[in-house]
């Protein structure tokens, strides 16, 4: 944990990295969590430059100045993005990430997932850039030996998308032992909510997040929710899942990348809030904050659903000096709901 002498020594370190030329390239920039990552960077007084090939994520999201459209799997392309500017660090999101889909077509993960990130440290190799922070996933766990779940907690994925996030971990561990890549693999668990300023948001079309299905479902844009499993040996028989809000995840990413230049950070950290909520209890919460009623429809388990999945978020709080402020449910689905209404849903 950082000393009170060590934070002001930080401050006046980061007084200056906002001075630099060099610019931290978020991949996935367009994306939900990439581009609530480039406003808090942004805030922090840093260059950004975002680059996305637009598949999932929206060009209006992206609130940095500078946007390249192109994909990570295009090494040329790519080539072309990293000439273009004096890049002094990586936040890496760009990846497929619907573990149904992942199970139909597992190519396609692993070679976006992969392949993608292996050009992007191709290219970091060849223009000496030394500093990346991965965005991975609890999916690398699989199905939980103990709750809540430990950075030391065995990964055992159960899915083609679990395995690319957990196969580009140790790609990355490989690649600091042989060219002293600087790197931290930040596995979260389930992003929620957006921007508390409302500038920006989720939105993901198809939708596959339970919040904003919820959302849709209390603003009469689905008929019903459907809950998968009512049978799981949690308190009311639905899935538990830890949700942590996107304006915490996306600060976390720039706490992990300061300690990385700052030399002091781990290689792997969980982002939850530790504590975890019944598929019951998000649909509660939803109509709360909605003031509407949401129909549910129960059905089976869907095959790889574990019971529940619950971050120990300890390492984080304490080496990277982070909390998250959003520590209970209601306060993010808020946030959620306020977005779908200024996105265009309207009562």
């Amino acid at each position: 944990m950082r000393s009170a002498r060590h934070q002001t020594s930080l401050e006046n370190e980061n007084s200056m990295r906002g001075m630099t030329d060099e610019r931290v390239l978020v991949t996935g920039g367009a994306g939900y969590i990439g581009s609530h990552t480039i406003k808090q960077l942004l805030a922090r007084g840093r260059k950004v430059v975002a680059l996305d090939n637009l598949s999932a994520g929206h060009r209006e999201m992206v609130l940095c100045d500078e946007l390249v459209v192109v994909d990570v799997t295009d090494l040329d392309g790519l080539r072309q993005a990293f000439s273009r500017y004096r890049i002094g660090a990586v936040i890496h999101f760009a990846a497929h990430t619907a573990v149904g889909e992942s199970v139909e077509n597992p190519e396609k993960y692993y070679r976006n997932n992969l392949l993608g990130g292996l050009n992007v440290l191709r290219l970091m190799q060849e223009r000496g850039i030394r500093t990346l922070i991965f965005s991975s996933s609890a999916a690398v766990y699989g199905e939980p030996r103990s709750i809540p779940i430990k950075e030391a907690h065995p990964a055992a994925p159960v899915n083609p998308y679990g395995r690319s996030k957990r196969m580009f971990e140790e790609i990355l561990t490989d690649c600091g032992t042989a060219y002293g890549l600087q790197h931290v693999s930040l596995r979260y668990f389930n992003a929620a909510g957006s921007d508390e300023e409302g500038q920006i948001g989720e939105r993901h079309e198809p939708e596959t997040h339970l919040i904003p299905i919820v959302l849709e479902a209390a603003a009469g844009l689905r008929p019903h929710i459907e809950i998968y499993g009512t049978d799981y040996p949690t308190r009311d028989g639905t899935g538990v899942r830890d949700y942590i809000h996107v304006d915490d995840l996306a600060r976390a990413h720039v706490a992990a990348l300061e300690a990385v230049e700052d030399g002091y950070a781990a290689p792997v950290y969980n982002l939850g809030i530790g504590r975890g909520y019944t598929v019951h209890q998000v649909i509660d919460a939803c109509r709360r904050v909605t003031g509407r009623e949401i129909p549910v429809v129960e059905g089976p388990r869907r095959p790889g659903d574990p019971p529940a999945l619950v971050a120990d978020p300890e390492r984080a709080m304490g080496d990277l000096d982070w909390r998250p402020r959003f520590t209970t449910l209601e306060p993010i689905v808020k946030t959620a709901w306020r977005w779908m209404q200024a996105d265009g849903v309207r009562s």
